[in-house]
């Protein structure tokens, strides 16, 4: 490359940089345009109230013969403790 095709470069570069930077503000625009506002979550609360006894849920589900999940189910009599043959 000669003198002159290396200056030719560099001002191309530059030239095609400083083009580059104003087509860039333009397309995504400044840090002060890029904010936005968000909607704030309320905080999730352990309570869980108690339907009144009025309601129809309260009374499909808080009764005295509704089922237990929580129990153990035992189904048999099994007395193998290892029941996999394990060692």
């Amino acid at each position: 490359m000669k003198q002159k095709d290396i200056a030719l470069v560099a001002i191309v570069a530059i030239i095609t940089g400083m083009f580059s930077l104003f087509i860039a503000n333009a397309v995504f625009g400044s840090p002060d345009n890029r904010s936005t506002k968000v909607p704030v979550v309320e905080p999730i609360s352990a309570e869980f109230p108690r339907p009144s006894a009025d309601h129809p849920e309260y009374q499909a589900f808080f009764n005295k013969d509704a089922l237990n999940p929580t129990q153990t189910i035992k189904i048999g009599d099994s007395a193998n403790t290892k029941p996999f043959n394990a060692p």
